[in-house]
């Protein structure tokens, strides 16, 4: 079977797990990483044998692209490669707009023979999948979604982005019942106003629907932890049963599982029909390695 030829679209943390999960594909061939072309004058240790490119169109043939840039950057870079026949996946994160660039990249994805798999991150991604899960077995019933504590990469991003910001961690402290905190350390420029910043992370779309707490720092580097986890817990109604009661938990390393994720998603987007689709759509297996034979044999 041949490899799945992708090209990584984005060097940050995000990009630099999804080299190390791409080379331990057997599957998967690397084909290059595609970065601002002011990036290229600076190649890390890593990419010195990888092919480095300020264009997609500069790699030959791509079947997929695993985008890794931030969240608001996607909508855009994943209709222009739709629309030159290139499969993607990405790890979007805004839950409220996913529906929205499920739509638009659908529209594209089938008008240029192709397919796109969103949201393909761990939360949402497979977190969501879980979410289906436990409401399969449990119809009726509530789930509480409790993060971290842990760094927040779309957060962080979004915080560094802010006028006046030099560099940004945003940690997310579970409250309960699918309620969080957002405390925001800041490293701040020369002469910037922490007051102004502060109004400026808060009235963001990604804290303004949650308690945020904006506190400068002298050194963003010397309170970074990429660590974060996830608590899923569900009481509901099976049939006519009351009380059934499911919990999923992991502690993991946030860009870590992100890449990963991605890169299975890479794997199973060219076996769909052309279209997008979130992981709740993906048959599991579709993400793993192997004939089908073989894996109902080794998990059913």
């Amino acid at each position: 079977m041949d490899k799945v030829k992708i090209a990584i679209v984005g060097y940050g943390n995000i990009g630099k797990f999804a080299l190390e999960a791409a080379q331990a594909s057997d599957d998967m061939e690397l084909v290059g990483v595609v970065r601002r072309a002011e990036s290229l004058c600076n190649t890390p240790q890593e990419l010195q044998n990888i092919r480095c490119v300020s264009s997609i169109d500069q790699l030959g043939k791509v079947d997929v692209a695993v985008i890794c840039g931030p969240s608001r950057s996607v909508p855009e870079i994943a209709q222009d490669l739709l629309a030159k026949g290139i499969a993607t996946v990405d790890s979007f994160d805004i839950h409220t707009e996913v529906w929205n660039l499920h739509c638009a990249l659908d529209k594209v994805a089938k008008a240029h023979n192709t397919a796109a798999i969103l949201s393909a991150g761990w939360d949402p991604g497979t977190d969501s999948v879980v979410r289906t899960l436990l409401q399969a077995m449990a119809p009726k019933g509530l789930t509480y979604t409790n993060f971290g504590p842990g760094m927040s990469m779309g957060h962080s991003v979004v915080a560094r982005s802010k006028a006046g910001v030099k560099n940004a961690l945003s940690m997310t402290i579970p409250v309960g019942t699918g309620l969080h905190r957002r405390m925001v350390y800041v490293e701040l420029e020369k002469g910037a106003s922490l007051e102004a910043v502060t109004k400026a992370i808060k009235s963001d779309d990604y804290f303004a629907h949650d308690e945020t707490h904006v506190i400068e720092v002298p050194s963003v580097d010397a309170v970074r932890d990429m660590g974060h986890g996830v608590l899923l817990e569900r009481k509901g109604v099976s049939g006519k049963t009351q009380s059934q009661r499911f919990s999923f938990s992991m502690t993991i390393n946030n860009p870590a599982l992100t890449a990963q994720i991605l890169i299975a998603c890479a794997r199973a987007v060219v076996k769909q029909r052309p279209g997008a689709y979130v992981l709740p759509e993906i048959a599991p297996m579709d993400l793993l390695p192997g004939d089908k034979e073989s894996l109902i044999k080794s998990l059913v």
